[in-house]
């Protein structure tokens, strides 16, 4: 395949896992738009997360293809890629549970992201070579900002795991983003959090995205931030498509009403 197809970003085809004959997702397909913002939603265990680890290379899909676009509108086929292929590509997440490493500071946290994207040879690291300290001092310059960006440049020498938890999803969040992304995929980003943290994340999402200009696909429960922010909807249940639409359309949805709120919702 050559060339961006009609203007997409991703395109999932009749995407399925078998896990030891269990079917865990079941023909999932979907189109992304570059600048899009797209829920995933459904009850537990649709296979939300099942997509998610297959778009970001943790699990390889058993049938169906994942393309992905970059920006100089080269084509991959995502199913093959491990994470941190998908990672250097454009393609970046954040996980149900957050995955920081508690025991490093809050600026060595982001750091890790920019590995990928250093460009000195291991003899420049060993002499200290020009390249090295300018990749170094490239470094530095971009987690600062990314980090007061997101007004948590203060606490940069923090262990990661002291930081209260709102922040804890804010520095994942800003970690995912230090790899440069085209595709964000944000797995429950307000699990755990008040409504007022809550709110503070609809606008951070909001943000990001105008501010980055992302392509942000995301799961959540939290139905308010949903259809607050959402243009698209894709609702799972038992690893199939169930419904797809505008917030709109999905809270009218009976197919989507009876999977939540059980038969007498759509009586």
């Amino acid at each position: 395949m050559n060339g961006r197809r009609s203007g997409l970003l991703l395109q999932v085809t009749d995407l399925s896992i078998v896990f030891g004959g269990l079917k865990a997702v079941s023909d999932f397909s979907c189109d992304l738009a570059p600048g899009e913002l797209v829920g995933l939603i459904g009850p537990n265990g649709a296979g939300k997360t099942t997509v998610f680890n297959m778009l970001s290379g943790v699990y390889t899909p058993t049938a169906g293809e994942i393309n992905y676009w970059d920006h100089k509108g080269k084509v991959y086929n995502v199913g093959t890629m491990g994470p941190a292929s998908l990672n250097h590509i454009g393609i970046s997440r954040t996980f149900q549970n957050i995955r920081l490493f508690g025991s490093m500071t809050v600026e060595d946290n982001v750091r890790i992201a920019l590995h990928s994207r250093r460009v000195e040879t291991p003899l420049d690291v060993l002499f200290r070579l020009k390249r090295f300290r300018m990749d170094e001092d490239r470094m530095i310059q971009k987690t600062g900002e990314l980090l007061s960006l997101f007004r948590i440049e203060a606490k940069k020498h923090e262990l990661a795991r002291n930081l209260p938890y709102g922040e804890q999803r804010k520095l994942e969040i800003v970690r995912a983003l230090a790899a440069n992304p085209q595709l964000l995929l944000l797995d429950e980003p307000a699990a755990g959090m008040n409504p007022q943290e809550t709110e503070e994340l609809m606008k951070l999402i909001g943000f990001i995205r105008r501010e980055f200009r992302l392509t942000i696909l995301l799961i959540e429960h939290d139905m308010r931030l949903v259809m607050g922010i959402c243009e698209r909807i894709i609702v799972l249940d038992y690893g199939r498509t169930i419904a797809a639409g505008t917030p709109e359309d999905i809270q009218k949805n009976p197919a989507v009403i009876k999977a939540y709120l059980g038969e007498d919702a759509v009586k």
